[in-house]
């Protein structure tokens, strides 16, 4: 098995990419529902957020193991460009442009220097 596909390698994204997911509600989820109080929209991020963590920490603890800590943070932000432009689009209903996708792209690009040996 290719070193890129052992658990040790695969799991920490599979963590990462949940826990944006939870991360990305708590931030933006609440957005949704302006009407509501600022101090339930707080208390309800908090809530969210707690999984965010509850995913994110065993992620980065396993993934030390085959990943620098900055391979890891770089997979974490390239994650949260993906989850984020999903979200943004089925949950906010706000379009994407050319201009997000290539600010995307550049980011992913720069993102790629990190995994160069």
């Amino acid at each position: 098995m290719p070193a890129f596909l052992t658990p040790s390698a695969v799991w920490p994204i599979v963590m990462l990419l949940a826990s944006n997911v939870f991360m990305t509600f708590a931030w933006y989820g609440h957005l949704k529902h302006k009407g509501s109080a600022i101090w339930i929209a707080i208390l309800a991020s908090w809530g969210i957020a707690f999984f965010e963590y509850c995913l994110a920490v065993p992620a980065n603890r396993i993934g030390s193991a085959v990943y620098t800590t900055a391979q890891l943070k770089t997979i974490q932000e390239v994650i949260t460009l993906l989850v984020f432009a999903g979200f943004s689009v089925f949950w906010l209903k706000e379009g994407l442009t050319w201009n997000h996708a290539i600010g995307f792209a550049l980011i992913a690009l720069g993102a790629s220097f990190v995994f160069r040996a």
